[in-house]
């Protein structure tokens, strides 16, 4: 069998299926070592043999099988892709692998390849960006559409960064360009100077290193935030938060300048929706549009995405504030925990796990 045939076949057979379900991926492996995934207030068994690997977003988890096979599931089925040596990637909601120089990708059931001169390539919510090495060019998978970005003359490089919907890139000349929803736009030209782009999604912040302004990206437009040096900068999902030279947290969202904190903040961070910081030893998280106390104390260990964020309690256990409510799951030290959409998933020392889950804890 040829090379070029093995990467499009892709066997399909279901584990189960629910008509009208809602796709969810909450994947750990249980104490009986099977790899499971929570679904509507149960633990499922996607391969009750041992597996090697697996990476998961919010809708599909890819893995390596105990044979080096890798598959995939999406809360409906699960599906053979290939039992070739491959280098994967997941988010949210895409696949991309490579096989050899081969890289083909998943979107909702359907399987594009996308070239056969691949080389580097990286995978976010809604955009595939990768280099295709027979034509020199940095190209973007969008929409269920494989768009060229730019062909370079000087080498392929990857791009300056890249967001769950956004792509900044400079071409030959040294101008910085940004895909977003099929569209291309012009940032400036910058020459030796290093400028670092914050990349959310629907936005993106970057300090301009001719004009020392703070520039922002939302949807299409550019704005001016500050004419003056800031200290820092992260941008989330339609929104921008950073901190000025007096320390003040500012958030920028639709136009609009947000007080956040006006102490000089020790930590803070921003993912998706959700933005926490410390302020007099005080722990705040700014979600639903709502400044909320989280706790007295800063966490050691803390994840944030989505509307969710999970920490390690004052008791070395695992809290989270989910959609704006504040909820103790375990008082058990040292476990591990990974959110996955607005569910939170706590792996404990004797492989036992639990799920926080609109409100309800669930334990397998």
């Amino acid at each position: 069998m040829s090379f070029f045939k093995q990467l499009f076949i892709v066997p399909v057979f279901t584990l189960f299926s629910l008509a009208g379900f809602t796709q969810n991926i909450v994947p750990t492996r249980d104490f009986n070592n099977y790899f499971v995934n929570f679904q509507e207030g149960f633990f499922r068994p996607i391969e009750i043999q041992p597996i090697l690997s697996y990476k998961a977003g919010d809708e599909v988890v890819a893995y390596i099988d105990t044979r080096g096979n890798m598959r995939i599931y999406d809360g409906i089925e699960r599906k053979d892709v290939t039992a070739l040596n491959v280098d994967y990637q997941v988010s949210d909601h895409l696949v991309g692998y490579k096989i050899a120089n081969g890289l083909r990708m998943w979107d909702a059931g359907k399987y594009t390849a996308l070239t056969n001169f691949g080389r580097g390539f990286i995978v976010k919510d809604s955009i595939i960006v990768f280099e295709d090495t027979r034509y020199q060019s940095l190209n973007v998978y969008w929409n269920k559409q494989i768009l060229p970005m730019v062909t370079m003359t000087n080498g392929l490089n990857m791009p300056a960064a890249v967001g769950e919907n956004i792509a900044v890139y400079k071409d030959n000349s040294n101008t910085y360009f940004c895909f977003w929803q099929g569209k291309t736009f012009e940032i400036e030209t910058y020459n030796e100077e290093v400028v670092d782009f914050n990349v959310g999604t629907d936005v993106f912040c970057f300090k301009d290193p001719y004009t020392q302004s703070f520039m922002m990206f939302d949807k299409g437009e550019f704005y001016e935030v500050e004419s003056s040096p800031i200290k820092k900068y992260k941008a989330g999902r339609g929104f921008i938060v950073y901190e000025d030279l007096n320390g003040n947290l500012w958030m920028f969202k639709n136009g609009e300048k947000i007080a956040l904190s006006n102490f000089s903040t020790s930590f803070w961070d921003v993912k998706d929706d959700m933005t926490v910081w410390s302020e007099n030893s005080y722990l705040f998280a700014y979600t639903n549009n709502e400044k909320i106390e989280v706790a007295t104390y800063f966490p050691k260990e803390y994840l944030l995405k989505n509307n969710t964020f999970v920490f390690r309690n004052i008791l070395g256990g695992v809290s989270a504030l989910v959609n704006g409510k504040i909820q103790e799951i375990t008082n058990l030290r040292d476990a591990e925990f990974e959110i996955y959409g607005n569910k939170v998933l706590v792996k404990l020392f004797n492989k036992t796990s639990m799920v926080l889950s609109e409100g309800k804890i669930y334990t397998n």
